[in-house]
């Protein structure tokens, strides 16, 4: 091997941390505990319930981790599999029915008076994260109100597509944006709001809230909780979720054998 070849290969500088077993065995607990309380959940959603309570780094590799977490937890029956949620893939085929009996009765089974036809007003909540909106729309459809999930930055034709029906409207639009309190949060629901009062004066007449998340009354957006708030709650997961696993692993095997029965 040559010397220029040699000093190639040579060990890297930057020390890695490698977690403990005990450490591994403790974030899964916590994780378990997350999908607990908002099952079910994607592994975009874990992760940023992750990185908030400091279980992993908010990176590529944070999400690394919790993926194979996750992979592992199901695979040894830890976690049950309709814990997690994939929205990413789906099925298509069209809704058919048997009978136009069968038909009709589905229909008015699922049949919704519009809750906004006679109001003075018209809402419509963006969001910054597909991840999230499994969170927010069983809120937003309880009130009949749109959910436009723009995935960081909404696409033009998006936007368009948003204005032309706004500005159809007769009424005032108020426009919430649910995003990060940082930067690159706050400036994709301003872009939101430029961009459609962009495409038509009736528009820019009729939006009247800005698009931006409403801060608490402490004046703390959700990015702003003190790192002492962070280990406090780590040790609330932490201690909870000890006594969790064991009740959770127990609940699982039994249901499992009584599946194998």
């Amino acid at each position: 091997m040559t010397a220029a070849a040699a000093e190639s290969y040579e060990t890297s500088p930057i020390k890695r941390h490698r977690s403990t077993k005990a450490e591994v065995e403790e974030r899964r607990e916590a994780l378990l505990a997350i999908i607990d309380d908002g099952k079910p959940m994607t592994v975009r959603q874990v992760f940023y319930q992750a990185t908030v309570r400091g279980l992993v780094e908010k990176a590529e590799s944070g999400y690394a981790k919790v993926q194979t977490d996750l992979t592992v937890m199901r695979r040894a029956g830890d976690l049950p599999y309709d814990w997690l949620a994939d929205n990413t893939r789906w099925q298509r085929k069209p809704r058919t029915f048997s009978s136009v009996e069968e038909a009709l009765k589905d229909t008015a089974r699922f049949y919704r008076k519009s809750l906004w036809d006679n109001a003075n007003a018209y809402v419509e909540v963006w969001l910054e994260k597909d991840a999230l909106s499994g969170v927010i729309y069983p809120v937003t459809s309880m009130y009949d109100v749109p959910l436009m999930v723009a995935r960081g930055y909404a696409s033009l034709s998006f936007l368009y597509s948003a204005a032309e029906y706004i500005n159809t409207l007769d009424v005032p639009a108020y426009i919430y944006h649910l995003g990060d309190f940082d930067p690159s949060g706050v400036n994709a629901g301003e872009k939101i709001k430029q961009t459609l009062c962009e495409f038509g004066p009736r528009c820019r007449d009729h939006i009247r809230a800005p698009c931006r998340e409403p801060r608490s009354d402490h004046g703390m957006g959700p990015t702003d909780a003190p790192d002492q708030d962070l280990r406090h709650s780590r040790e609330k997961i932490r201690q909870r979720s000890l006594g969790r696993t064991r009740r959770h692993r127990s609940q699982y095997a039994a249901a499992h054998r009584r599946s194998s029965d």
